[in-house]
């Protein structure tokens, strides 16, 4: 009985953990909305996190790691349209920004070159 939970729970941790996986593919497997930036904050392990007024918040992950910075993104993006492409993940969808976009610049993506369109 007691191996019958062993097997259950390693079961349970080994999908649980396969839910987290970020998918990234390309444009077309991201879901895509448009927010407007009110804040732009670190947040986790240097995320970088975009929020808007209502509360909803979007992360670049380890975005601080990237070479980007706070101030240089507000200038582009604070107080803004911007569209972005959230990554899924193996469960639905996520707050993982693959790719953000203001008017025709893209000012982060995940993306090969080849598909950012």
């Amino acid at each position: 009985m007691n191996s019958i939970i062993k097997i259950i729970t390693f079961v349970c941790v080994a999908l649980l953990l396969q839910s987290c996986i970020v998918i990234t593919g390309s444009p077309e497997d991201c879901e895509v909305v448009e927010i407007t930036v009110n804040k732009i904050y670190e947040g986790g392990e240097k995320d970088i996190v975009f929020a808007e007024d209502n509360g909803d918040f979007y992360y670049i992950n380890r975005g601080l790691e990237q070479g980007y910075t706070l101030e240089g993104l507000r200038g582009y993006v604070l107080n803004k349209k911007a569209t972005l492409h959230l990554a899924n993940t193996l469960v639905g969808g996520s707050n993982h920004i693959a790719q953000i976009k203001v008017s025709d610049s893209i000012i982060f993506t995940e993306f090969t070159k080849q598909s950012t369109e």
